[in-house]
């Protein structure tokens, strides 16, 4: 299934808004899937997670309609590239026994967000190569 840009950004938007709403309010609630306990320590550094994803929700909401530049390539390439590692990281975590299967979850989406975002680029250079 081929994902349009603006229709991978504005999921990746809402999923980032909702993502920000949970780690600044309800962090125990990813944590506890994870079986990681809470701590003050750990909510300091959720709410510092919601934001930034709030700010990722935000870049992606504002650039679900622009055309293909430099700057959407970068933004898209930065996100694939935190995709990616995120997704690296949870399973390492995973598999050295400090967060549970639940993190699963976060690594599946974490994938498939940058598969998305892979896809969307190669079919945007596919559309310049036949224009152009």
């Amino acid at each position: 299934m081929q994902l349009s840009f603006r229709t991978l950004s504005s999921f990746t938007s809402m999923l980032c808004f909702l993502l920000a709403l949970v780690w600044g309010f309800f962090p125990d609630v990813l944590l506890t899937l994870w079986s990681i306990g809470y701590s003050d320590g750990i909510g300091i550094v959720a709410r510092r997670i919601a934001v930034l994803f709030a700010a990722l929700g935000m870049m992606f909401y504002l650039l679900r309609n622009a055309p293909p530049s430099v700057s959407r390539g970068a933004l898209s390439n930065g996100f694939m590239v935190g995709c990616f590692g995120l997704a690296a990281l949870g399973f390492g975590e995973w598999l050295n026994g400090h967060a549970g299967p639940g993190i699963l979850l976060a690594v599946l989406v974490e994938f498939a967000l940058g598969l998305g975002f892979v896809q969307a680029r190669r079919v945007t250079v596919e559309l310049s190569e036949t224009v152009g």
